[in-house]
């Protein structure tokens, strides 16, 4: 508390004057106007998904906490082994799966072999079984139609509500309704995301959509990561980021340019999710086509300037749906939103042509100038960062207005009161002053004398006492209860009215929360193409072409994305694999030539194309690739029990032989090498074999070997299907031995390898090297010799007949 109106108190030597005062708490310095920054603390989203399955139909839905929203993808037809499902699970990674405890056979053994997958990253989802009643349809839909909603407005009818949740949930879809249903009674009995809230706070949900996964490339775990498409390694702060990670050198860490969370998040999304759209993969590349030319380079700078102030606007919309709305997010909501009609104006000054700039210009409402003015005429940023509370500018409310002007005029005041009330008092006590205190109201305050000692001593008559503080004493008297009186609770009454200012606006934004997340949508994508854009641009990239006729994929002079950047020189190369010619690939060579950078390569250029990036080559035409299968790094894992080999066969060729179709495509690099030369040889060679025999709808394989027995002995038939590579041919040597001269490996050891080879291949037995038998005898005799004279002869427990057979002649037989 600070004293206001101070003077000269008693001096030591005699009666003086004394100090009449007034005190009350102090607003905080005012700091400079700042920029709010977005706090980045969100919590770990969660995932809670809800599934049903029916007569080979599958009916999904999903909440999202980072984004409080529940997805949902419409009764799909699934086989089965519910592969479909797996492919979901495999993508959004939830935390917990709830269905009905009435399933088939199908659905409970999925369930069993879901939950004993304890090698499972980074951990087994929770499956959650509820009973069927929960999922009954009409109890499902009466859930849905009555549910608390933020982005219905309140002046919706019931009839108008129901039409408005019509538009979005797709109620004919029976199995998916019921999902929701069964996912909306989940999550009020755990009450997730207000688990410490009051009972009447319901769940937060701010918009329904439909998620699909049709038209998409199959591409597992195990091809991500020999692509290096994904890479997560040790953050140097572990305080950096929540989960101690942060991408390394991958595809995604050189193309992830994006300006804001959002862009980010869709571009994994995207990488996570390859299409065969080709309509959608046209649109992407329209857009970073239209940002290459050179006099649109300006344009896609200003665009990403303003793209870096779209902040996280669902995190800022949950919270006011749950009234914990922090000072900082009402100026980032202010910027976000003034940035996207930025965007809005900009993109409609570009070519209606491309969709997206048409949807940004068409779908950023002018319901974001009604949220921006509402905000910037009634939030004062300044003074709200200073109280660290919500406060409003003046001319908003009068009431407010005119208890702010009492209050900022109570110094002067109080210290006239203060100055009568001592006239009052004991001649004593040389000062006082009158204080406000919030939620107290207004006190007397005096210093303790010498001779208040007991709690006795503080009564004065005409005054209440009410407590001892650093030494002062404080008092109600008929003055203060007067002030109490006339002036109220100034302080508590200004924030109550500010606060349910700040609910009526809270309100208002929540009721536009649809376009809030349409900016959010549209702007993440425009994020991640000018991210991409920006990377063709500085990497050299190419447009690809798709022709849904082709089967497989033409490249000419491509180039590794990743090794590129690492090595001094690259040397691009051609693939070319269409038609029902050369669907088998062989690529022979010597090692360190570059068949596994080439293989590699192959499959980072058709999946940048299938996600719609340009792509590092002259030119690509892409055909219709349904799936990626890949040998190329055996992913070896205590947890799993498996010998190299059989990973090898069980979670990646076996994939690609039980799964490739006509359309897949297959990388194979140095299969069979875990095991017996001759066993791998016979597998790699049955393998291909396998896939040669299906003809028309054999795969298109891309395989690398150091096996040059496959093609010696010709294991393979001989046809139009099989074709070598890398000049077309076959390498007749593997060049180990320079590889491994090169690798600083002793010229011994290089040279005894080169002859043991030599051997080999001509059919001739191995000798040992003459130089190495005699230095191991000179050895043997030496060691032979320093036992002997080790022996205590007048030791009487020494058996020579003992020492002889147990040393000597074991040592005498190595030399001899």
């Amino acid at each position: 508390m600070a004293s206001v109106g101070a003077t000269p108190g008693r001096t030591p030597q005699g009666p003086g004057p004394r100090e009449a005062s007034a005190s009350f708490p102090s607003p905080a310095p005012v700091p400079e106007p700042r920029e709010a920054e977005e706090e980045d603390e969100e919590e770990p989203a969660e995932i809670h998904l809800c599934v049903l399955w029916s007569s080979g139909y599958l009916g999904i839905a999903y909440y999202d906490t980072s984004d409080s929203t529940i997805y949902f993808m419409p009764d799909a037809p699934d086989h089965e082994s519910l592969q479909l499902l797996q492919r979901v699970l495999d993508e959004i990674d939830p935390q917990s799966v709830v269905t009905s405890a009435k399933q088939d056979e199908n659905m409970t053994r999925f369930l069993g072999k879901l939950a004993s997958q304890e090698h499972r990253e980074p951990k087994r989802p929770e499956i959650i079984l509820l009973p069927s009643v929960d999922f009954g349809l009409e109890i499902s839909k009466q859930r849905l139609l009555s549910g608390n909603y933020s982005f219905i407005p309140d002046s919706m009818t019931a009839t108008e509500k129901i039409l408005f949740l019509s538009s979005i949930i797709p109620f004919d879809c029976l199995l998916t309704v019921r999902a929701l249903g069964g996912l909306l009674k989940f999550l009020g009995r755990r009450r997730i995301g207000v688990e410490l809230e009051d009972y009447n706070v319901s769940i937060p949900i701010l918009g329904f959509k439909k998620f699909a996964l049709t038209h998409l490339v199959s591409i597992d775990q195990d091809t991500y990561s020999v692509l290096q498409i994904f890479k997560s390694e040790p953050h140097p702060s572990v305080y950096k980021v929540a989960s101690g990670l942060k991408e390394g050198l991958s595809l995604f860490g050189i193309l992830n340019r994006c300006r804001c969370k959002w862009g980010e998040k869709l571009l994994r999304l995207w990488f996570t999710r390859p299409t065969q759209d080709l309509e959608e993969l046209n649109s992407r590349l329209d857009v970073i086509q239209f940002f290459l030319l050179p006099q649109n380079l300006d344009m896609a700078q200003m665009l990403h300037r303003l793209l870096g102030h779209i902040k996280n606007v669902p995190l800022i919309l949950k919270r006011m749906k749950l009234s914990h709305t922090k000072v900082s997010d009402w100026q980032v909501l202010y910027k976000t939103v003034y940035s996207a009609l930025g965007l809005r104006d900009a993109c409609r000054s570009l070519p209606q042509s491309i969709q997206l700039f048409r949807d940004i210009a068409q779908e950023f409402s002018d319901d974001l100038h009604h949220i921006a003015s509402l905000i910037g005429k009634v939030v004062d940023f300044e003074g709200s960062l200073a109280e660290n509370r919500f406060t409003v500018l003046p001319n908003i409310d009068p009431e407010i207005d005119e208890k702010k002007r009492r209050l900022t005029g109570l110094p002067s005041f109080l210290t006239e009161v203060a100055r009568k009330e001592l006239e009052n008092l004991d001649p004593r006590i040389p000062s006082c002053s009158v204080i406000y205190i919030p939620l107290i109201g207004f006190l007397l305050c005096i210093p303790r004398l010498p001779s208040m000692v007991e709690t006795s001593d503080f009564e004065i008559e005409g005054l209440d006492f009410m407590f001892l503080s650093e030494e002062k004493l404080h008092y109600r008297s008929a003055r203060t209860k007067e002030l109490d009186a006339l002036l109220g609770d100034l302080h508590c009454d200004i924030r109550d009215q500010e606060t349910l200012l700040m609910y009526q606006l809270q309100c208002q934004v929540l009721a536009r929360a649809a376009v809030l997340t349409q900016v959010l949508d549209l702007a993440s994508r425009l994020d991640v193409l000018l991210a991409l854009a920006s990377a063709a641009r500085d990497y050299g990239y190419s447009r690809p072409r798709y022709s849904p006729r082709l089967l497989g994929v033409r490249i000419q002079n491509g180039r590794h994305p990743l090794m590129e950047l690492c090595a001094r020189t690259f040397v691009p190369n051609s693939a070319e694999c269409g038609g029902y010619k050369g669907r088998v690939k062989v690529i022979t060579g010597p090692n360190s030539s570059g068949k596994s950078i080439y293989l590699k390569q192959v499959g980072l250029i058709t999946f940048m194309a299938l996600v719609g990036s340009f792509v590092p080559a002259e030119e690509a035409e892409i055909g219709a690739v349904d799936a990626i299968f890949t040998r190329i790094h055996s992913c070896e894992s205590i947890s799993l029990g498996l010998s190299t080999f059989m990973i090898d066969l069980n979670q990646q060729v076996a994939k690609a032989v039980n799964n490739a179709t006509e359309r897949s495509l297959v990388l194979i690099d140095e299969f069979g090498k875990g095991t017996n030369t001759m066993d791998g040889l016979a597998l790699l060679a049955a393998v291909i074999r396998h896939w040669l025999a299906l003809g028309p709808t054999c795969p298109h394989i891309f395989v690398a070997t150091n096996f040059l027995s496959l093609i010696q002995l010709q294991l393979l038939p001989q046809g139009p299907l099989v074709q070598y590579l890398v000049c077309e041919g076959v390498a007749n040597a593997s060049h180990a031995s320079h590889t491994a001269a090169q690798a600083g490996l002793p010229e011994k050891l290089v040279a005894r390898g080169k002859e043991v080879s030599d051997l080999i291949c001509s059919g001739k037995p191995i000798k040992p090297v003459k130089e190495l038998l005699k230095e191991k005898q000179m050895e043997n005799c030496q060691m032979l010799v320093d036992k002997f004279l080790k022996l205590d002869l007048e030791d009487p427990s020494l058996d020579l007949d003992i020492f002889m057979r147990q040393e000597v002649l074991p040592a005498a037989a190595t030399v001899l």
